[in-house]
């Protein structure tokens, strides 16, 4: 089994019986042995239940049972999605006091249901409050392009085990970027979806108004075979069950011909390095993207991101910040206390301005069905780098990643992000779709993969 093989060739190859969905747990589990010591990505791995796994659809094969479109395909979740029998961590040294989870997550169980078989939990920022990638507790995820640098966070084990090839897919959070950004530095595909449309029942909440879970992969058809399984209302997650959801795309449409696509401008530009302006100049030259849109009041629709980020945060740990402060990580640890000291006022006025930019963003896209931005505005620092210089000023780094993704997540629309190559690290732009409509960014995504323009490439020593 080729070390590089997308969850699509799995599955294809399991189902025709070229390979043995037991050959292929092997093959994961036997990488994730070789490589994870370096890579930091797994938390847990959970081998006995994926050979159980393996093997019971192999019987299933025998019998003539259908094996389902993930057939095979071994995927990886961050350690804040509930796995049965595993105390959930959320990154954290106090979780793991917890008892174990008596079920999986809504998500987990409908990719099982689609023939995926589960090989453990990853790593994670604590308490998902995190852009790094480092983690005080387990240490840092560690870049599979360059093992100095940083993965991204929140989700840094996703990112690092999908682009170490340790995993064809996995599950990830984005509450204010933390799919997009390991997407970016780690050089893959990843999808956050349109707010409400995959449940997050069964995952340890960090701002329940902006949380949301899906995938991260290396190819766009490996995005929306993932995200097609774990589609659907559930009532068990109150925001997936507002909305019916959308039917699945069956078949990933081919080619952008004929949308009308647009470059952010402004705030999306101002900042950004020059690898994260050449990969989205090259992206709007490949889809001859010639208009510019200003989304108004970006800025302020970050600082009203970060408001609503720290209280909800704040209000869902004030009970562990009381009794064990000392047991989190300092940085998260501040900065959850900020936000409690935040006057409530402060919150409303946040959630009321939330309202008007959904309303003003959603203006500018009549006559518009998709906008491309940088995700990141450098590409992957260095593990221990604690600022970098955005518009020509030095900065924190650890807050200032998600600049070009807050805004976005703020107001919940889907977007997937397009690894495009530079001349040493990978960087990601986003592609920016209306409210439930993530077959238009996934269209896209394909178009520019297709014609090699965004492409997944395997880092080196990763064999």
């Amino acid at each position: 089994m080729n070390d590089w093989t997308t969850a699509s060739s799995i599955a294809a190859a399991v189902q025709d019986g070229s390979v043995s969905a037991s050959e292929v747990t092997r093959a994961a589990l036997g990488r994730i042995e070789r490589h994870n010591p370096s890579l930091n990505a797994f938390t847990s791995v959970t081998a006995e239940r994926a050979i159980t796994r393996a093997r019971a659809l192999g019987d299933a094969r025998v019998a003539g049972t259908p094996l389902g479109p993930l057939a095979g395909v071994p995927f990886a979740v961050k350690n804040l999605i509930d796995i049965a029998g595993l105390p959930t961590r959320a990154g954290s040294r106090i979780n793991r006091t917890r008892p174990p989870a008596a079920a999986d997550a809504t998500l987990i169980a409908r990719l099982e249901a689609a023939g995926a078989v589960l090989v453990g939990a990853l790593n994670m920022g604590e308490y998902a409050y995190d852009f790094t990638g480092e983690n005080s507790h387990d240490g840092p995820s560690r870049n599979p392009h360059d093992l100095t640098r940083m993965t991204g966070g929140s989700s840094g084990g996703s990112g690092g085990a999908v682009a170490g090839g340790l995993v064809p897919l996995a599950l990830g959070s984005d509450t204010n970027g933390s799919i997009r950004v390991p997407a970016s530095f780690c050089g893959l595909f990843g999808l956050k979806p349109t707010f409400g449309r995959l449940s997050r029942a069964g995952s340890f909440p960090f701002v329940a108004s902006l949380d949301h879970l899906g995938p991260l992969a290396r190819s766009v058809a490996d995005l929306a075979l993932a995200y097609d399984a774990m589609q659907g209302p559930d009532p068990l997650d109150p925001a997936c069950a507002q909305r019916a959801c959308e039917p699945a795309v069956p078949t990933l449409p081919h080619g952008a011909g004929g949308l009308r696509i647009a470059v952010a401008g402004g705030y999306f530009q101002d900042g950004a390095s020059p690898e994260a302006l050449q990969a989205a100049a090259r992206v709007a030259d490949a889809l001859s993207a010639t208009q510019t849109v200003e989304l108004p009041e970006a800025a302020r629709a970050r600082s009203a991101a970060y408001v609503i980020t720290t209280t909800e945060g704040a209000a869902l740990h004030l009970e562990r910040l009381r009794t064990r402060a000392d047991e989190f990580d300092p940085d998260v640890r501040d900065r959850l206390i900020a936000g409690a000291l935040l006057p409530a006022p402060f919150a409303v006025q946040a959630q009321k301005f939330r309202r008007w930019y959904r309303d003003a963003v959603l203006r500018c896209f009549a006559g518009i069905d998709a906008i491309i931005a940088p995700a990141t505005p450098t590409t992957a620092p260095l593990i221990g780098q604690k600022t970098f210089v955005l518009d020509g000023v030095e900065v924190p780094l650890r807050p200032n990643i998600g600049v070009y993704t807050q805004p976005i997540s703020f107001i919940g629309l889907p977007v997937v992000v397009v690894p495009v190559a530079t001349d040493a690290l990978p960087i990601g732009v986003q592609i920016i779709a209306p409210p439930w409509r993530e077959d238009i960014a996934l269209r896209i995504a394909c178009d520019l993969e297709q014609r090699g323009i965004a492409e997944a490439r395997h880092p080196a020593g990763m064999a």
